[in-house]
């Protein structure tokens, strides 16, 4: 399928949960497709973008080592992503990398995912900490944060002082993952 051919497809995807999953399944069965889902992803004023963007959630729930070739194509260009219907799942893109990357079993995220890709992944979360985005991307971009201040000893005095600042004109559903973020550091920094 070429890349107009998969561009037209990835047009009729809604948001209902089936049909998503139906689209990721097609991409999980012909990988050849997931370097175009890509592509399409980084088409950031097309809608169809947003289309691709929760294909690739659904893919990288499923497989999250699909994307250790594209990691540097990912990283380089999470940054240009503005739609709130695409930042969202590329935000949980970010943290199910980063979770693989923390995970204590052996895998090859902890290989793929070099400095350069990590700095890219923190810098996007806390764009999307100190930007005007809803819950869902904070809440994603909190917890890879989180796990990234466990080797980065300046990213939990940042985090903190933005969970703090923001804490009371936020939402119930953000304060309660705050809080639990902020007693996590604490509890990290005293052990």
């Amino acid at each position: 399928m070429s890349i107009e051919e998969f561009h037209k497809e990835l047009s009729f995807v809604s948001t209902s949960r089936e049909n998503r999953m139906k689209y990721a399944n097609m991409v999980l069965n012909d990988m050849s497709l997931f370097p175009k889902l890509i592509t399409i992803l980084f088409m950031v004023d097309d809608k169809v973008s947003s289309r691709s963007a929760w294909i690739l959630e659904f893919v990288c729930a499923e497989y999250i080592y699909a994307i250790i070739p594209h990691l540097e194509t990912f990283t380089k260009n999470i940054n240009k992503i503005h739609l709130d219907s695409s930042v969202r799942p590329v935000s949980k893109v970010c943290e199910f990398i980063t979770k693989a990357y923390y995970s204590k079993k052996p895998n090859t995220m902890k290989k793929a995912l070099n400095p350069e890709h990590k700095e890219r992944i923190i810098e996007a979360c806390f764009d999307w900490m100190i930007s005007d985005q809803k819950v869902a991307p904070k809440v994603y971009a909190m917890e890879s944060l989180f796990l990234y201040g466990i080797d980065y000893d300046w990213i939990y005095p940042e985090l903190t002082q933005i969970l703090e600042q923001d804490f009371q004109k936020q939402s119930a559903a953000f304060k309660v993952r705050a809080k639990r973020t902020l007693l996590k550091i604490k509890k990290n920094k005293a052990s």
